[in-house]
Parts: C-alpha cells; structure tokens; sequence
C-alpha cells in the first residue's frame, strides 16, 4: 500500500492537498509587481532568491471570491516545466500522509476542465475531506505560453 505525503492548504474554507514532491518551497506573501495585461489571475511577478518569477493567484484562477491577504498568506513555490512559479494561498500549514485507499477518485460531477487537475479526494477522517490537486495541470498550455512569454529578458 502506498502513501504520499501532501502539503494541506487552504482556499477560504476549502482544504486542498499537492503532493509534497511538487513544492520547492512554501513562503510568506510578498506584494508582486504588477504586470500590464497579464492575465486577471496573474497577480505579478516578485524576485524570489534573485530568481524573477511569476506569481498565480489561485482564487482568481478558480474562479473564487478574493479576500485578500491576511497573515496567514503564504505562496507556494513549484517547479513547473523547469521555471519557478508561485502560486498565492489563504493558508499552508501542515503537511498529511494518506494511503491510496484513503484517496477516492475525483467525483463524475466534475467537469472535463477541472478533472485535468483534481486527482482526487482524500479523506482524512469523517468530517474531513481534501481536494488533491495537481499543481502543474492548473494551466492550460496556452496560460503556461502567457507565462513563459512574459518572462522579462
């Protein structure tokens, strides 16, 4: 039986869960440099370790209600397509293990769009339930071209 150990984090009261392989690192919020007509979900760039990388603001790209940061605002690192991305989160606190056979597939009642990066849920116990996502499959390969293109040369 296999485990794999998630980084839990959250989207207002929504708990979502990334394998712990994909994250590079996890860091407190820091205001991103605007960037003129970059995609609404794109928040900015920051200077993360001397590196210029993009930062993806998950509310905006899942279509949820923005409240703001808070000083609970963290931004996951991930390494995708071999560049740096930064994604912006309510909260990253914890890290969970679960075994395969506490991980349901993701429901039918999900469109085609989300199943490409929702692998399934995970239940942690009878009240708790975590949306696995695939951090990587969040962009679509036109939004991940956005991206790469407006790396500043």
């Amino acid at each position: 039986m296999a485990e794999k150990q998630y980084v839990v984090f959250k989207l207002g009261k929504e708990e979502y869960g990334i394998d712990i392989m994909n994250v590079k690192e996890i860091g407190p919020y820091q205001e991103s440099v605007k960037l003129p007509n970059a995609p609404s979900f794109i928040e900015g760039i920051i200077n993360f370790r001397d590196r210029v990388i993009p930062i993806i603001n998950l509310k905006k790209r899942f279509n949820l209600i923005d409240e703001g940061v808070t000083n609970d605002t963290r931004i996951i690192i991930i390494n995708l397509e071999g560049k740096q991305v930064g994604f912006v989160v309510d909260e990253a606190s914890q890290t969970v293990r679960l075994d395969d056979e506490n991980i349901d597939p993701t429901p039918d009642i999900i469109s085609k769009i989300e199943k490409r990066y929702i692998t399934g849920v995970g239940k942690l116990d009878e009240n708790r339930l975590l949306i696995l996502i695939d951090l990587e499959k969040v962009l679509n390969d036109e939004e991940k071209e956005e991206i790469e293109n407006m790396e500043l040369k």
